[in-house]
């Protein structure tokens, strides 16, 4: 049986040290707590640890001991780790892999370590289910190498010499959509009883779709992001492509998250301007024009659509990240049902969640409130037009 004593000495000489291959995320908001997540990209799994153990596994480099650590820990939160709880964390991070190199000394037998604070949670998706009727298929042997030819070949797009004219282009481009909308909701009725035209303009809104992937993964890659998988997924009879950025919550800073999150939306708008050019300056047949007016229209919406701030969307992303928070619908949800309530432990959330989730949950009320009026709108325009 191994002796305090002889556990003390393994751990002033133990160095432990994470893998490579793990991902450490910043502070985000999870209920009333702050988390960060860790992922282990071998095996794909993630967990949630709470600020305290963050504190101690990000300097876990492999060139200082638990002692040293737990020193800095000590006057960081005013209180010294005993043995057994360093036991403990090490034995966690050991049996879930993250750690690379020495063995994990073992725990002292009758000894019950105390938690420090959140304990590691997995925070794994579940696989989809795969048949006949729904499944996926990779479409590229290695997608992160074929994301990086598609960065090296549109990449300059990204430059504020090229990204500020289409940006413009793609306001001006929305501002007429937006004045000339009961045109364009004509023309959608026309070419829905096309069967020809409408199903060039599903193909090329496909397309789009295809793209609008494509382009989350290039913009991940710019900023220094891995694409784990690119391929096709079905939902018979729907078929999309998917684009996975396995390393996208754990990108350096917010900024290149919510970039990347955007990409997808924006490259669906910069999609239709060629073909805002032909309906606004080439003279075309009046099919080729109502074809271009519902492209343009279901596009724009499409692209819209993506950016509503509710799960999977990616709105949602952008919004869960400018907030820095992760399952920031869930978490409104609860904090929002505590204040209609009146119960006091609405109270104990801090005040940056506090105000997280009532923007999150009011604001998301508003824009569906929006929508919903616009849909309205949009369908008594053409019952009587």
């Amino acid at each position: 049986m191994t002796s305090p004593a002889d556990s003390s000495e393994a751990l002033a000489d133990y160095r432990p040290a994470l893998r490579p291959g793990v991902l450490i995320s910043g502070a985000l908001l999870h209920g009333p707590a702050t988390v960060h997540l860790i992922k282990d990209t071998d095996s794909g799994r993630s967990f949630k640890v709470g600020a305290k153990e963050h504190f101690l596994i990000v300097r876990m480099d492999g060139t200082r001991s638990p002692t040293e650590i737990g020193e800095e820990y000590a006057r960081k939160y005013g209180r010294r780790l005993a043995d057994a709880h360093w036991q403990q964390i090490l034995r966690m991070l050991g049996t879930r892999r993250l750690l690379a190199g020495s063995p994990v000394p073992e725990t002292p037998s009758g000894t019950t370590p105390e938690a420090a604070s959140t304990p590691m949670s997995p925070a794994v998706r579940a696989e989809p289910a795969r048949g006949v009727l729904r499944g996926s298929i990779r479409l590229v042997a290695d997608a992160n190498a074929t994301a990086g030819r598609l960065h090296r070949a549109v990449g300059f797009l990204m430059s504020p010499g090229w990204f500020v004219p289409l940006l413009v282009m793609v306001v001006a481009m929305e501002t007429i959509v937006a004045f000339r909308v009961g045109e364009l909701l004509l023309a959608v009725r026309e070419v829905f009883t096309n069967p020809v035209l409408l199903t060039a303009a599903a193909t090329l809104l496909w397309l789009s779709t295809a793209l609008h992937e494509l382009a989350h993964g290039v913009v991940a890659r710019h900023y220094g992001g891995t694409v784990t998988e690119i391929g096709l997924r079905w939902r018979l009879p729907v078929v999309i492509m998917y684009c996975t950025v396995d390393n996208y919550p754990y990108l350096p800073t917010r900024w290149q998250r919510i970039a990347t999150a955007l990409a997808g939306a924006l490259m669906n708008l910069v999609f239709l301007l060629p073909f805002c050019a032909l309906w606004l300056f080439v003279p075309v047949d009046d099919a080729t024009h109502n074809a271009l007016s519902a492209l343009l229209l279901l596009g724009s919406v499409q692209a819209f659509a993506m950016l509503v701030p509710v799960p999977p969307l990616d709105g949602y992303k952008i919004v869960s990240q400018a907030f820095g928070a992760t399952e920031l619908a869930a978490s409104s949800g609860q904090y929002l049902r505590l204040v209609a309530r009146r119960d006091p432990a609405a109270a104990g959330y801090p005040r940056r969640a506090r105000i997280a989730y009532t923007a999150y949950g009011l604001g998301s009320l508003l824009i569906l409130g929006a929508l919903a009026a616009a849909a309205v709108a949009s369908a008594h325009h053409l019952l009587t037009a």
